[in-house]
Order: C-alpha cells, then sequence, then structure tokens
C-alpha cells in the first residue's frame, strides 16, 4: 500500500477530527433551552443565532471552497478555528439578543463555513471515484457525531452559567481546529489515486477525475438543470433535519415532558453520523440517487408520525430515524456533486449546492420556532416537513447526468 494512499487517511481522519469541533451548531438546541428556560428568551428568539449561523455557514462555503481549491486546505481550516472558537468566546461577554446573533450567528458561522468547506475536498482528492462517497461520509460524519460530547459537556457547563459554557468551549475549539489543520492537504501535482493504493487484483481502479467526463468549472456546473434539481432536493430534505435539531430540547420538554433533552440530541447526532458513512457506502454500491429516493422517503413517513411520538421510546425511536436520515444527505449530496461535476473545483462546486442546506436551515427553524410560539406544539411542523420530503423524493427521479455545451467550431470558408 502506498505511502500516498496512507496519507489520504490521515488527511480523512484529521478532517473528521475538524468537524468533531465545528458540530458545535448541532447543539445549538442545548444552548437555546437554557436561554428560553433561564432569561425567557422566546423561542423564536433563541433560533436566530442559529438561523443566522446556517444562513453564513452556507454562504461561506461558496468563497472559502474556492480559496480551498487554490491555496490547500490548512489556511482556510485554520481561519476557520480561529473564528469558531473565537465567537463562543465573544458570546460568553454577556447574552443579549445583539451581541449572540454578532458572535455565534456571524462569527461563528462563517467559521464553520470555513472549515467544513476545506475538509472533505481534502480528503475525497486521495482516493478513487469508487470511495467518494465513503470518504465524504466519514469525513462528515465528525461534525454529526460533535454533539455526541459537546451536547452534554453544554449542559453540565451550563449549571455553572451560560457564559461559562460559551467561554470554555471556544477555548477547546480554538486550539483543537488549529491544531488539526496543520495535518490537512491536497495530494501532491499528478497524484494518482489508484496509483498509491497499489495493485488490487481483480479490479480496475482508476484515476479520480476519470469517472466523468468534464470536470466542471463552477459557472458551467451553474448553466446545467442538473445543478438546480439537485440544489431544491438538497433544500427540501434539510428542512426536516434541521428543524429537529434546533429545537429537539424543547420539544422533548413540550411533547414527552422530559427535561434531559440533550441525551436525544447526542442520540440524534450518532445516527446522524452513522447514516453519513452507511449511506455515503450504500450510494457507493447501489447508486447515489437511489440511495436518496429510498432516505427521503423514509424520513417523510417519519415526520407525518412524529406528532405520535408522545412517550420517551417512540420519541426516541423518530430522533434517531430523523438523525439518520438527515445524516445521509450531507454525504450523498457531496459524493453527487462530485460524480456529475468532478473533483478539481470540488471545494467552490459543493459549496454552491450546500448553499440548498443553508436554505433549509433558515425555513425548517424558523418555521417550526413560529407554528410552536402560535399553537404551542410542532405538529404543523412536521406535516409541512413530510410533505417536503415527498415533493424531493419525487424529483429525484428527474436527475439526469449533466451534459458540457458543446462548443461551436467556425467552419472555414473557401
Amino acid at each position: 500500500m502506498g505511502d500516498g494512499f496512507k496519507r489520504g487517511w490521515v488527511v480523512t481522519f484529521a478532517g473528521m477530527g475538524v468537524n468533531l469541533c465545528l458540530g458545535v451548531l448541532y447543539s445549538w438546541s442545548v444552548f437555546a433551552k437554557a436561554l428560553v428556560d433561564q432569561l425567557h428568551w422566546t423561542k423564536t428568539n433563541a433560533s436566530l443565532p442559529y438561523t443566522i449561523a446556517i444562513i453564513l455557514f452556507a454562504i461561506f462555503m461558496v468563497p472559502a471552497g474556492r480559496v480551498t481549491d487554490k491555496w490547500g486546505p490548512r489556511l482556510v481550516i485554520t481561519l476557520g478555528g480561529i473564528l469558531t472558537g473565537g465567537g463562543m468566546i465573544l458570546a460568553s461577554l454577556n447574552q443579549s439578543l445583539g451581541l449572540m446573533i454578532f458572535a455565534f450567528g456571524i462569527l461563528v458561522g462563517i467559521g464553520i463555513g470555513m472549515g467544513y468547506a476545506a475538509a472533505t475536498p481534502a480528503a475525497v482528492k486521495w482516493f478513487g471515484p469508487d470511495k467518494k462517497g465513503l470518504i465524504s461520509g466519514i469525513v462528515v460524519a465528525g461534525f454529526g457525531l460533535g454533539s455526541v460530547y459537546i451536547a452534554p459537556l453544554t449542559n453540565y457547563l451550563i449549571q455553572f452559567g451560560i457564559s461559562r459554557a460559551f467561554f470554555i468551549e471556544g477555548i477547546i475549539f480554538l486550539v483543537a481546529i488549529v491544531a488539526i489543520a496543520q495535518l490537512l492537504s491536497f495530494p501532491p501535482k499528478g497524484y494518482a489515486a489508484s496509483v498509491a493504493a497499489g495493485k488490487n487484483p481483480g479490479k480496475k481502479l482508476i484515476h479520480p477525475a476519470a469517472s466523468i467526463a468534464h470536470e466542471y468549472e463552477w459557472h458551467e456546473m451553474l448553466k446545467t438543470p442538473t445543478f438546480y434539481l439537485i440544489w431544491f432536493i438538497y433544500m427540501l430534505g434539510s428542512f426536516a433535519g434541521l428543524m429537529v435539531i434546533g429545537h429537539l430540547a424543547k420539544i422533548a420538554d413540550i411533547q414527552v415532558g422530559i427535561q434531559y433533552g440533550f441525551v436525544l440530541v447526542a442520540l440524534l447526532a450518532i445516527l446522524n453520523a452513522g447514516g453519513r458513512v452507511c449511506s455515503g457506502w450504500l450510494g457507493d454500491k447501489i447508486g447515489r440517487v437511489n440511495t436518496l429516493f429510498g432516505v427521503l422517503l423514509i424520513q417523510a413517513i417519519n415526520m407525518f408520525l412524529f406528532r405520535n411520538y408522545s412517550t420517551v421510546v417512540t420519541l426516541t425511536l423518530g430522533v434517531l430515524i430523523a438523525g439518520y436520515c438527515y445524516g445521509s444527505l450531507l454525504s450523498l449530496f457531496p459524493s453527487i456533486t462530485y460524480e456529475y461535476y468532478g473533483t478539481k473545483n470540488a471545494g467552490v462546486n459543493y459549496g454552491l449546492v450546500f448553499t440548498a442546506w443553508g436554505a433549509g436551515g433558515v425555513l425548517g427553524p424558523i418555521v417550526a420556532g413560529k407554528v410552536a410560539d402560535m399553537t404551542g406544539t410542532y405538529f404543523g411542523a412536521y406535516l409541512i416537513a413530510s410533505i417536503l420530503c415527498i415533493v424531493g423524493c419525487v424529483l429525484t427521479r428527474l436527475i439526469r447526468t449533466p451534459k458540457v455545451a458543446k462548443a461551436v467550431i467556425p467552419v472555414p470558408t473557401a
């Protein structure tokens, strides 16, 4: 097995480590519950920093991806770590809505976008096309798994004050992300994953770029109808998962009457990460669009039934399904993007696709918060999420491999 192949696995797990820190976003519901219960924020206001963080996370994926493609992942992730940790530390100063929006919503949101944008492209470029889904899944699994330890840690630290929780976590993430960032890099020019992997009898290995006919620039990708179809489906699918993640601690309190919603946040995180790896691998085997169809169908059924989850057991089951299906999207969509548009410009291309996740993140938590404030329950929000997933499920049947526009060659005149 070649040194390059080993180096690829180092980069893969380093990227996963970065995402384990950036996953603080998925623990926001623990902070939000404390802001509502202790400082008497409305549920809608408690969703605002999280929602703004999602918007800027998604938006900054595009320029960060572009810079990553040109300069490599190390610098981008280092800056992302500084912004993420620094934003959390700033949020510890006081818990006014304005400062929280700036510190967590803007600084942490931008920092997460920069770190997340660089980690996955750095890893997939070390491997062949038959592993796009698996490698993407492993890297982004860290983001989902973050809540496994961050949610309980946050719940513990909040006992000593919300300010202290933000400050301590800010220091931890600042140091950890900057340190891990130094392990990430792109493969050297001319590197071929198939050569680095060594011989594999009975299986033809090819260069990562060989699975598609053309390496798309971002502006070429935007000219293909497939991009907009993928984008819209991603937005529809993200709505349900981000809605549940953003309000889970309060959902557990209202719907089942339990005060340890942070445990459900951690359980959701485990299945969130599992969905990224398992569905990424499954997509490599049976087709990514086919896997996406199944995931959206299951989530639609789960959201339709979610209002009936009135016991700890049923709510836990519903949360686990929601986490798995949502996590699956985060490995399927990058691997679909790389499959159709190549890996040369993976950072900026997936950054543009990822803005759909941001759109879903804006709509999901805000709609859920508004519905809960008006009705006292999340039942209406579940129904909306179910319908959107069904629409996305149907639209997957329309996805086609994009075609490069043929250049017009002038005919010489006599």
